[in-house]
C-alpha cells in the first residue's frame, strides 16, 4: 500500500510563468485572435464610415425589397415581384445543383480514366492519357464558351428539334425529357431507394469484412443494385403505384411539356465536369501507382481476377492518397462554377450582379457570395475529413 502510494505521479500544476511554453503560446494566441478581430473592425468600420460620407447606402434591409427581375432558371417558384432574398436563394440553389451534379459525374469519369491508365490496351491507356493532356491544358473558361457555342449554333432550332421516339427533344433551346407527376407515390419511391441504399452499403460492408476473413471473393454489383431497385418499387406500390407522367410535346414555336435542361446548364456542366475529371485522373492515378506491385500479386494469388483486385485490394489502400488532393478539386470545381456568370448561367454570382447594379450594394452583394462560397467549401472539406478518417487504415 505504502508502495503504491509512493508510485502514484502527482497531478501536473498548470505554470502560469512566461517561462512556460504552454503558457506563451495561449498569451500568442489570443494576441492573433485580437488583432484580426480588430483589423477586421478596423476594415468595416473604414467602410461605413466613408460610405456614409459619400451618401451610399449600406445595410442589408434591401433583401426584403421586390427583386424586379426575372430569373430563367429556377428550382422553386419565383416571380419578379418577389424580394431579392428569394433571388439569391436561387442563385445559391442554382450553384449547388451544378456543384453536386458536377462532383458526382466528375468522380466516377476521373477514377474511370484514373483506372484506365493502368489497362493492358495500349488503345485504352493512350485514350486516357490523351483525354487527361487535352482538357487540363484548356483553360476551364474556354471549355465554357465552347460547350455553350456548341449548344446554341449547332443544334437546330427550338421550333424544329431533334425526336427521339418523340419522348425526347434537342435543340437550342435545351434538352426536354419525360417527367413522373411528383405525388405521393414518387415520394415513398424516393424514401425506399434511400432505405435501399443504406440496407445495400450495410450488405457491402458485411461482405468486405466476410472477405477479409475468409477470402471468399462477394457479390457486390448485382445485390447492391437489386436491393435499392426492390426497396424503391416497394415504396412505389405503399405510394399507389401512380403511372402518369408529363411527357414533351412539340409545339409551333418550341417544346412544351416534361421536364427540361438549359444549354446554359449543360454547357456548365459539361465544361466542369470534362476538365475536372482530368484532373480527378491523375489524382486517381498516383493513389493506384502508391500501392506496393505485391498486394496485386498477393490478391491474384487467392484467385481474384484483375477488375476484383483493384476493386477490393488496390483501390482501398489508395484512397489515403486519393482523398486529400481529391477534397482540392471538388473545391476548385465548386468555385470555378462562378464563371458560369459568362454564359449566362444565373447562379449566386450572376444574380449577386445584377442586385449589385439595381440596388448598389456592392459590398453587401459581395459578401453575401463570399459566404456562400466559404459555406459550400468548408461543408465540403468537413464531409472529406470525415471520410478520410474513416477511411484510413487501422493498423493493428
Amino acid at each position: 500500500m505504502a508502495q503504491a502510494s509512493r508510485d502514484r505521479v502527482p497531478p501536473k500544476r498548470r505554470d502560469w510563468s512566461w517561462r512556460s511554453q504552454a503558457f506563451r503560446g495561449v498569451v500568442y494566441q489570443i494576441i492573433a485572435i485580437a488583432a484580426i478581430g480588430g483589423a477586421l473592425w478596423f476594415l468595416a468600420h473604414n467602410t461605413t464610415e466613408n460610405m456614409r460620407v459619400r451618401g451610399i447606402q449600406s445595410g442589408f434591409d434591401f433583401l426584403a425589397s421586390p427583386a424586379g427581375f426575372d430569373i430563367g432558371e429556377v428550382l422553386i417558384s419565383y416571380d419578379a415581384l418577389d424580394p431579392y432574398w428569394k433571388a439569391l436563394l436561387i442563385g445559391v440553389l442554382n450553384t449547388l445543383r451544378v456543384a453536386i451534379v458536377g462532383i458526382v459525374l466528375c468522380t466516377v469519369m476521373g477514377t474511370m480514366l484514373g483506372i484506365g491508365r493502368f489497362s493492358r490496351n495500349a488503345i485504352v491507356r493512350g485514350l486516357c492519357y490523351g483525354y487527361v493532356e487535352l482538357f487540363r491544358n484548356i483553360p476551364v473558361l474556354l471549355q465554357l464558351l465552347m460547350w455553350y457555342l456548341l449548344f446554341t449554333e449547332l443544334l437546330p432550332a427550338p421550333y424544329e428539334p431533334l425526336s427521339v421516339l418523340d419522348l425526347f427533344y434537342l435543340s437550342k433551346g435545351g434538352i426536354a425529357f419525360p417527367m413522373p407527376v411528383w405525388g405521393f407515390g414518387q415520394l415513398m419511391a424516393l424514401a425506399g431507394a434511400a432505405l435501399g441504399l443504406v440496407v445495400a452499403l450495410y450488405y457491402r460492408r458485411r461482405a468486405l469484412r466476410r472477405f477479409e476473413e475468409t477470402g471468399r471473393v462477394p457479390h457486390l454489383f448485382w445485390p447492391t443494385v437489386g436491393t435499392i431497385l426492390v426497396f424503391s418499387f416497394a415504396g412505389w406500390v405503399i405510394g399507389g403505384a401512380p403511372t402518369s407522367w408529363n411527357v414533351p410535346e412539340q409545339g409551333e414555336m418550341s417544346v412544351t411539356g416534361g421536364g427540361t435542361v438549359t444549354p446554359e446548364f449543360m454547357a456548365v456542366l459539361l465544361g466542369l465536369v470534362f476538365y475536372t475529371s482530368a484532373f480527378v485522373a491523375e489524382v486517381v492515378r498516383a493513389g493506384i501507382a502508391s500501392v506496393p506491385h505485391g498486394q496485386i500479386e498477393a490478391a491474384s494469388s487467392i484467385g481474384l481476377s484483375r477488375g476484383q483486385a483493384m476493386r477490393m485490394v488496390v483501390l482501398p489502400q489508395a484512397l489515403r492518397v486519393i482523398i486529400p488532393p481529391m477534397t482540392n478539386q471538388y473545391l476548385n470545381l465548386t468555385k470555378n462554377s462562378s464563371l458560369a456568370v459568362a454564359i449566362g448561367y444565373p447562379d449566386v454570382v450572376s444574380i449577386a450582379n445584377t442586385a449589385i447594379n439595381q440596388t448598389g450594394r456592392a459590398v453587401e452583394c459581395i459578401a453575401i457570395i463570399m459566404l456562400v462560397y466559404l459555406a459550400t467549401s468548408l461543408s465540403t472539406s468537413a464531409f472529406m475529413n470525415w471520410y478520410n478518417k474513416r477511411s484510413a487504415i487501422k493498423e493493428r
